[in-house]
């Protein structure tokens, strides 16, 4: 069986060189093949063919360090050896130098932003402690990330598991783009928790039918606002490490997009991310979290991809070719996340006061979070909806009893002046992080009069 296994890997390398594969994603294959072929098996043809290139990058890389005379190998404009720029540009970015903002950043992100971001990872998620993950990969936001996920994973036809209620965006990047089949279950149970049953049954069926399967944990989720208990977050850690044991490759795609905005004591306060890191050479746990809403910088776009793989020999050397990999996805997708953006983001978070202003602002959407709560316990909204659990992000839902969600959102806006969104024939997400405290009273009494227009 073991000289099975060792001559498939060795058929599978030289199948691919003979597909005329650049050299480059040779390597990298050969490196994550030694390392744990299942992660091999996992990569889609794209990730499989995918690399970071040398060429013209590693050109002007060794230019920079030898080329004492002259250097022509850089694709931007100079003067007088300084970044040609307009005055009217960099007189609107303050004390930002224009090499720190002008310049193209690497396809991999700027190091000291990747290290301060591991660096805040491992202080948020104690699960992650002493355990080895890779050095996080810069993405142009988390939709992007995604993105790139599905190039590394997906092939057509791949099932990825979703929850019913779901950002609607996973149906146009997976399955519109990357022909992907959605597979969904409940998101709660009868008892307002997480439905643990039908998760594992989820994942139990599409299992027995799929050697690979792809699933997507959002937590806190959008669009409900709800996020796991430690109970259940343990135990959706534990299932998907039970179904790679017992045979299956599993991606497990944390969108932490919300983490860290958890509002109640029972919530778990982490991600579950640090509890499959390392654990099993069939699962591939991949944290997708960023700065555009932890950091409240949405339209800056910068968000990180890391992964919390197992392999045997050097995980240094593994994670690495994992990263190029990656790095080169981002290369041949939109060659690099905005460096301005980046260094706004790194010089915030050196900032002797972020702490306290990410604290603040928490507790900012905290009490607005505890309001909307306060105000829905009214029993005078019982007839017109009924609202889904929720204790974290940005979001809630309702329930309509009676009226048409799309309905209802039109007339809001019409008759009242009111936006919310409609989700299917009867949900409503309200965001009450764009919500003052006082006007969420208002907002509320505003859908019940207007489902009771609709129903009277």
């Amino acid at each position: 069986m073991c000289y099975a296994l060792m001559f498939s890997g060795i058929n599978t390398i030289n199948n691919l060189r003979e597909t005329h594969m650049n050299p480059l994603a040779v390597q990298l294959n050969e490196i994550i093949e030694k390392g744990n072929p299942h992660v091999m098996d996992m990569l889609s043809e794209i990730g499989k063919k995918i690399f970071f290139p040398k060429g013209i990058l590693s050109q002007s890389a060794e230019a920079r360090e030898k080329a004492f005379k002259l250097n022509a190998t850089i694709g931007i404009a100079t003067e007088k050896g300084k970044i040609m720029c307009f005055p009217s540009v960099m007189n609107q970015l303050g004390g930002v130098k224009p090499e720190e903002a002008l310049t193209y950043a690497s396809s991999f992100g700027l190091m000291d932003l990747r290290k301060t971001w591991k660096e805040y990872m491992f202080k948020k998620n104690p699960s992650l402690n002493g355990k080895n993950i890779s050095l996080p990969i810069v993405a142009s936001g988390i939709t992007h990330a995604i993105s790139i996920m599905g190039d590394m994973f997906i092939n057509p036809g791949d099932v990825v598991i979703v929850p019913d209620m779901m950002w609607g965006n996973y149906n146009m990047i997976l399955a519109t783009r990357k022909n992907a089949r959605l597979s969904s279950y409940p998101l709660f149970n009868d008892n307002g928790g997480y439905n643990l049953e039908a998760f594992e049954a989820k994942i139990k069926a599409e299992a027995s039918q799929n050697s690979k399967i792809v699933v997507i944990l959002n937590f806190p989720n959008n669009p409900t606002g709800y996020a796991v208990s430690k109970t259940e977050g343990a135990r959706i850690a534990e299932i998907l490490t039970e179904t790679a044991k017992s045979g299956t490759n599993v991606i497990a795609v944390c969108d932490d997009a919300y983490f860290g905005l958890y509002y109640e004591e029972e919530t778990m306060k982490e991600s579950i991310f640090g509890l499959m890191a390392g654990t099993h050479e069939r699962l591939i746990p991949m944290k997708l979290d960023g700065a555009t809403k932890e950091n409240y910088v949405w339209g800056l776009r910068v968000a990180f991809i890391t992964y919390g793989l197992k392999a045997k020999g050097d995980m240094d050397d593994f994670n690495d070719a994992v990263e190029r990999k990656t790095a080169g996805c981002i290369r041949g997708n939109i060659s690099n996340a905005p460096h301005l953006s980046q260094t706004i983001v790194l010089k915030s978070m050196q900032d002797k006061a972020f702490e306290e202003e990410a604290s603040e602002k928490f507790e900012i959407l905290k009490k607005r979070a505890n309001r909307v709560k306060e105000v829905i316990k009214n029993p005078k909204y019982e007839k017109a909806f009924t609202p889904y659990p929720f204790n974290s992000g940005y979001f809630m839902c309702v329930q309509l009893k009676e009226a048409n969600a799309e309905k209802l959102r039109v007339h809001l806006l019409e008759k009242y002046g009111v936006g919310v969104i409609a989700l299917g024939e009867k949900n409503i997400r309200v965001a009450f992080s764009c919500l003052e405290e006082e006007d969420i009273q208002t907002l509320f009494d505003c859908i019940l009069d207007a489902a009771n227009d609709l129903c009277s």
